[in-house]
């Protein structure tokens, strides 16, 4: 009985050490960058708005126009109207862009990404999409593609469409917003550190000078202050994005690695004890939430290499020259868990239907590696595991392969297999009828 209260006590404790995180925030989320895996959420699905962390989605675009060749890093820009005009403006985060000015790709870019600058934003969507409305629609098809759930895009910026001054992008309203869960930020975050890693690269840089040297020379210091060196600094902290408007409140994408384990943060509307929102709430709720994740959790290997799964170390084998095969684990499987809960875990082997047939046999011949199936893990009190991507779930399972050759027999011994069996079961026949006459 001790036992079995132990075991459940251990797997109540994520529950019991995450209710008293207590995030201050509307929405909030933490997971693990490597595969996506929940540790802990709050309103995670409530719609809310994000402001500028909207610029991940335009960075996430922008990088794989780049990959793809569509953009070029030194391609030069000339001014549109409206990027002109909504640079000018200083009450928002801006770099003043010249109306007759050229800029390269780079550098709106590392504008966008270390300050936030909003015209530069919007300058690059236009370069993207020729303007800002048609990247809007690439926007919302990309969430499509990455699988967000809850979002909205209506422009590049992460501005109140009202701070465009009527020049906001054709089929939304003049006061729109962008909006989208913290579950579908993080989700964004993930992709966006995962795919093009080199935006962190970016993302961590403290302070840049936006055309050193020239008249237009301008200091930009980022906006994530928790950057080591900045007035909230954090220790591995390198990304990702702000966010800030009267609607959204205070929001910030944070991410931080340390001693190889990365976690990524969401925080919508963060406010102080006092209820209010400020610029050391978000960053304060989102250093309680990694200071959680770096001290409660580790990556650890719950399932070794070679592994074999208890009463299914082999699998029948049908028309081989053995009856059956050893079968095991090709890798190791790790996994971030509470520290401590290691052993609340079990496999479960999944087989490949294409490999076996209705009886549960492998054909031979059979080589050794072929793949068979995939193992994977569940909590023992029947749980899910809980993760933002179906990609990120595949990360913590492994193939299960098999562990030697098994040849094929030949026509011979098949036909005289078929034959045994042949009278095998017309002796099973008769002997039943004999039982039924006596």
């Amino acid at each position: 009985m001790l036992m079995f209260f132990s075991l459940f006590a251990g797997l109540n404790r994520v529950e019991a050490e995450t209710s008293a995180l207590n995030v201050n925030a509307d929405g909030a989320i933490l997971v693990d960058a490597e595969t996506g895996k929940v540790l802990y959420e709050k309103n995670a699905d409530s719609v809310l708005g994000i402001a500028s962390m909207t610029k991940m989605m335009t960075e996430y675009i922008l990088l794989e126009a780049i990959k793809e060749g569509k953009v070029k890093w030194d391609q030069e820009y000339s001014v549109s109207e409206t990027v002109y005009k909504v640079s000018q403006d200083r009450s928002l985060s801006n770099v003043p862009l010249r109306a007759d000015g050229k800029y390269k790709v780079r550098e709106l870019y590392e504008a966008m990404v270390i300050y936030s600058a909003n015209g530069t934003t919007i300058a690059l969507a236009e370069i993207i999409a020729g303007s800002e409305t048609n990247f809007v629609k690439m926007m919302n098809e990309k969430g499509k593609e990455l699988g967000l759930s809850e979002y909205k895009f209506v422009n590049s910026s992460g501005l109140n469409n009202e701070d465009y001054k009527g020049l906001h992008p054709e089929g939304t309203e003049a006061t729109d917003e962008n909006v989208m869960s913290p579950r579908s930020v993080a989700q964004l975050a993930v992709h966006l550190i995962n795919d093009f890693p080199d935006v962190l690269k970016t993302s961590s840089i403290p302070k840049m000078n936006f055309r050193e040297g020239t008249e237009d020379e301008i200091k930009m210091e980022n906006w994530n202050w928790m950057l080591p060196s900045l007035v909230y600094g954090y220790e591995g902290m390198d990304g990702l994005k702000t966010g800030t408007t009267d609607f959204a409140g205070y929001c910030f994408a944070g991410t931080a690695l340390r001693d190889g384990k990365r976690y990524i943060t969401v925080v919508q509307n963060a406010k102080d004890s006092d209820g209010k929102g400020s610029y050391e709430a978000r960053f304060g709720e989102t250093r309680k939430m990694l200071d959680f994740a770096f001290s409660n959790f580790s990556k650890e290997e719950i399932i070794p290499k070679n592994y074999q799964v208890k009463n299914q170390k082999t699998l029948p084998v049908t028309k081989g020259k053995e009856d059956k095969v050893k079968i095991y684990t090709k890798d190791a499987l790790n996994m971030v868990v509470l520290n401590g809960e290691k052993e609340n875990y079990q496999p479960v082997l999944v087989l490949d239907k294409k490999k076996v047939n209705k009886n549960g046999e492998l054909t031979a011949p059979i080589k050794k590696g072929d793949k068979i199936g995939t193992l994977t893990i569940k909590p023992k009190n029947g749980e899910m595991l809980s993760f933002l991507t179906a990609e990120g779930q595949k990360k913590v399972q492994v193939d299960v392969i098999a562990a030697q050759d098994v040849e094929k027999s030949n026509w011979f011994v098949l036909m005289m297999r078929g034959i045994g069996g042949f009278f095998g079961d017309l002796w099973g026949g008769i002997s039943s009828t004999v039982k039924g006459w006596l």
